[in-house]
């Protein structure tokens, strides 16, 4: 919902115009799944919405502060950003270089959309048939997950994964390239519970 002519959140990253007294043009309850990426790792949020200069997000936890933050969206484009506020947890923030707001909202970019997917470096278990062995999470979305194993897997294999912020879960191996595997889960995991395991995952393995 495009909104024109509406005063500025002096904390929503918003610019004013302070020649004509304009505030460029937000997008409005936007609810578009993203994730803020820094050194510190990848954490998933809620855009609410966005102008040129700034975007204002929901978030699960408080921000994870690290360098080089950037917000990256569905398709896999990247917008250097700045953390302005954050309070009850919303924050807003700054976009370095203006953005092409149709574009943004439109989801355009390098790549087809797709659930958000987090990337990990943490380990986990897989159980099949009696057996249990040593995987790595490579990444992981509310649908399911990449890993790495070098033990061989078959598609359309059912399993059990396990790991220390993720409860056992039953899966399906829909891919291979070995020792690379993807997993769909037989659970959707809710938004929350997703951001709350990945912030906890990249956090305490630091």
């Amino acid at each position: 919902m495009k909104v024109p002519n509406m005063m500025p959140d002096p904390e929503s990253g918003g610019v004013e115009d302070t020649n004509e007294k304009r505030v460029q043009p937000r997008f409005a309850l936007l609810l578009r799944s993203a994730k803020l990426v820094s050194s510190r790792g990848e954490f998933l949020c809620i855009v609410r919405d966005v102008s040129e200069s700034g975007a204002k997000l929901r978030l699960f936890h408080p921000v994870v502060e690290g360098e080089d933050l950037s917000l990256e969206i569905a398709t896999g484009e990247r917008f250097t950003v700045e953390k302005v506020w954050e309070r009850e947890g919303e924050a807003g923030i700054r976009f370095v270089d203006p953005i092409n707001v149709m574009r943004f909202v439109a989801e355009a970019g390098p790549f087809p959309k797709r659930p958000v997917r987090i990337r990990l470096d943490h380990p986990v278990t897989l159980a099949h048939g009696g057996n249990t062995i040593v995987a790595m999470l490579c990444d992981l979305s509310r649908q399911g997950a990449k890993l790495e194993t070098q033990n061989r897997l078959a598609i359309g294999q059912t399993l059990r994964i396990e790991g220390d912020q993720l409860p056992e879960t039953e899966a399906t191996v829909c891919w291979r390239r070995h020792p690379n595997y993807g997993l769909v889960f037989r659970q959707l995991m809710s938004m929350e519970d997703f951001a709350l395991r990945v912030h906890r995952m990249q956090t305490q393995d630091r």
